[in-house]
Order: C-alpha cells, then structure tokens, then sequence
C-alpha cells in the first residue's frame, strides 16, 4: 500500500511539474512566433547527396492541392464589364495568361476564392551580412500588405540569426529562421539562394507550404500584394524593361558557352529575380533549375551575367509563366513612379551597395 501511494504522489508531482512548466513557456513565448530553426552550416549536403536530390522529384502536388475556383455563395461584388477595363496597358499576354495590373481584377472576388481555398504561402529571404538591417522594414510591412488574412510563413536564411527583429506576427502567420554561411562576395550570395533554397525546400517547406515566393529582403511593401498574385508560376516585369524595350536590347546572358545563353531574336519580356512565386512544385523545379543551371557554368568557369536572374528568364522564355505581375509588384525607390503604375505594391530601397555588399558591390 505504502509503495502505491508513493508512486502515485511521484506522478501527481511529474504531471504538476510539467503543467507548469507548460504554463511558463506560453507566458515567457515571445511575440515573434518562431516556427522552426534550421542550422544549415552544421549540415551540409556532400556533392553526392545534391546529385541524387536534383535527380528526384521530391515535391508531389498530391500532398499540397490547392482546389478549383469556387466562390462561397452569398459573395457580393461589383459585376464584371466587357467593355470598361484598362485601356492604357496590355491586361494578357500573346499565351493568354493574365498580366496584372492594378484595375484588371477584383480583390473582393479573388480572396473570395482563394481564402476558400486556405493555402499555405512561404516567403523565402535572404538576410547575410549587412543584409539583416532590412529585415524588420521588410516584415513589418509585409504583415500589413502582404496576402493579409491569409497563412504565411517568412523562411529567414541568414548568417547572424541574432539580429533577426522580433515581429508581431498576425494569426497563422509566422517566422522560420535557416542558418546558412556567410558568403564574401555578393554574387556568391545570390548563386547560393538557389542551393539553400532548394535543400530546405525539400527538407522543410514542402511539408509545410503550398505556394512559394522568392524575395529580395531589401524592400518594403506599400499596398495590397495578395492572392491576385498566386498561380502556378507568377514572374514579375522587371521596371526597367517593361515598356518600348526591344527583346534584343534585354539584358540577357548572350555568351553561347553559358547555359543562360538565349540568342538576338528571341524573348518575350525581361523579369527580375527579386520577385517570382508560383505552387511549391513548380517553384522548386525552377529554383532546382537554376541551381543546377550555374553548377553546368561553374564547371565551364563561367558565370551567368545576372546570376540566377539569367537562368530564370532562360527557363521562363521556354516555360511560360501561367501569371505575369506588372512592375506595380516590384517597383524601385530609386525610380519615380510613372501614370501606368497605378499602385506601388512593393519597392527596392535605396542603399549604399559598397557599404552593405560584402565585397563592396563589385
């Protein structure tokens, strides 16, 4: 008798000690919500590891389908005109695939849609060196803009997860910080988000998100960026070629020895890589794409002229885009705002390139 009693007051005790222990965590929680932390430093896959990874499709769209377009009934929005629109810029492409621009949707309509639908949006950044410093104007306004009302997660890449900001994040929405190495060159800062990003979209974010962004971190947003902007594979024009540009004055890669080598005489727009989202499967095909695409030049010493950003338009040129996003979704502060750019969703910040680069922006 005395040995059940004793055994039952050591459980009463375990079962008090952790109720209270559950107690302090939620109490002492901090208001970033922290959803993961992943030190890629301490992990990182041997060649021969990569190889078998880019040889699997390790993304299936069975895990993460998204649904049809179906409004809840009851929805009330303005009816839709044929004969009223923009008439000063081009609303489709020659694929006839949406080209968004402020005035050609309705967002009472599209998050009638694709809050039905819930999905899961990862936003991949990269925050090295100097580069925490935009860390906080980036999310702070990316939770008053950015797919409100909707679940995001901020995938934070970083060398110093130290000065990452502690945000107030909305509900379901959060942070998860990637631990990865420092880098002395910028260039090798931006070939390395495709190798970074590709491990831990197969590690982690596939299990955890249906649509994926790719983002620049220094910038801010300023207006609605929302579910207008999903579809399979979204590319945004890139503001300094959008208008009267001729397809062979685009700044591609023109040397035929680079696998980003698109030839005179081809093209259809010119995007920017700071910006580019699409479903998970989809993006970690390019993603994985462009990874792959600058290991081939490596081995031919040799480096596209826009790092990723060349294998990108290379891979878009021949896998069209399903949605293009105008400049209203990446425009420039160092750029006035011109009479077809309605709204300004989100915009590059002026800097000092030599000072936050880390071989001085060279």
């Amino acid at each position: 008798m005395l040995r059940n009693t004793s055994r039952t007051q050591i459980l009463s005790f375990v079962f008090l000690f952790i109720i209270l222990l559950i107690i302090y965590v939620y109490w002492k929680r901090p208001s970033s919500l922290i959803l993961g932390f992943t030190d890629l430093t301490k992990s990182e896959p041997s060649n021969h590891v990569l190889d078998d990874l880019f040889k699997t499709d390790h993304c299936k769209k069975e895990n993460w389908s998204i649904g049809d377009l179906v409004m809840t009934p009851g929805t009330i929005y303005a009816q839709p005109s044929t004969q009223k629109g923009r008439t000063d810029v081009n609303p489709v492409t020659n694929w006839n695939v949406p080209l968004v621009w402020e005035g050609t949707f309705d967002p009472v309509v599209i998050d009638a849609i694709y809050k039905k639908m819930d999905p899961r949006v990862a936003v991949v950044v990269f925050a090295v060196g100097k580069y925490t410093r935009f860390l906080k104007g980036f999310m702070e306004s990316g939770e008053k803009h950015f797919l409100v009302g909707f679940r995001v997660t901020y995938y934070v890449f970083t060398d110093n997860e130290k000065d990452v900001p502690k945000i107030e994040f909305g509900k379901g929405r959060g942070i998860s910080i990637i631990t990865v190495p420092s880098a002395k060159r910028w260039q090798d800062v931006v070939l390395g988000r495709m190798k970074w990003a590709t491990i831990t979209i197969d590690k982690q974010i596939r299990n955890e998100a249906d649509y994926l962004f790719m983002m620049d971190i220094d910038s801010v947003f300023h207006n609605r960026f929302g579910a207008e902007s999903l579809s399979r594979l979204s590319a945004v024009l890139h503001r300094g070629y959008y208008k009267n540009t001729d397809r062979d004055k685009f700044p591609y890669e023109r040397r035929s020895l680079s696998k980003a080598y698109i030839p005179a005489g081809a093209g259809d727009y010119y995007y920017t890589a700071a910006v580019w989202g699409g479903y998970l499967e989809d993006m970690y095909q390019l993603v994985k794409y462009c990874h792959e695409q600058s290991l081939e030049d490596a081995k031919n010493n040799i480096e596209a002229v826009w790092q990723e950003e060349s294998h990108l338009n290379k891979y878009l040129l021949y896998n069209k885009p399903t949605k293009v996003l105008s400049p209203e979704y990446l425009w420039s502060d160092y750029d006035q705002q011109p009479a077809d750019i309605k709204v300004i969703r989100i915009s590059q910040l002026v800097k000092n390139y030599a000072e936050v680069r880390p071989n001085g922006g060279n």
